[in-house]
């Protein structure tokens, strides 16, 4: 055990981190193990113990401090490009045939569709443009 460099040890320990971050997709593994390799370097230049320690802290902690609440952001957002059924969500309709809470047809992005009014007391007629404000399966409910 003595035989082996320290720079060997962090790079084990940096891929034993790799493996609970493709396990648990927890991205904190994986600054981690950049952590271990920055101190795999400071190894190698000839870094003591505790600068080895110490800049593995210090990347690790930068790395969370300042990358998870980026990529936290970046989760926690809409995507910018809606396709299916939510492109239509609050896209204009006309009316084909008069929409009421039972039923009707409305042109909504070149297609027929069927639709039903959102407000079950409130009537749509012919040539009256609608919001689409959901889609029900083959259903759109207008207001």
């Amino acid at each position: 055990m003595d035989d082996i460099d320290a720079w060997v040890w962090w790079l084990i320990g940096a891929a034993g981190l790799g493996i609970p971050l493709v396990v648990t997709a927890m991205p904190e593994f994986g600054m981690l193990a950049v952590g271990a390799v920055a101190g795999a370097l400071t190894a190698g230049l000839g870094g003591g113990v505790v600068l080895q320690v110490l800049v593995f802290i210090a990347v690790s902690v930068a790395l969370i401090a300042v990358v998870r609440p980026i990529a936290a952001r970046h989760r926690a957002q809409m995507p910018q490009l809606a396709t299916g059924i939510d492109a239509l969500k609050g896209k204009q309709a006309v009316v084909l045939e008069r929409v009421d809470s039972s039923g009707g047809r409305v042109k909504l992005g070149g297609e027929v569709w069927s639709a039903r009014a959102l407000d079950t007391g409130r009537a749509y007629e012919v040539g009256q443009e609608v919001d689409v404000v959901d889609i029900e399966g083959a259903t759109a409910i207008v207001m």
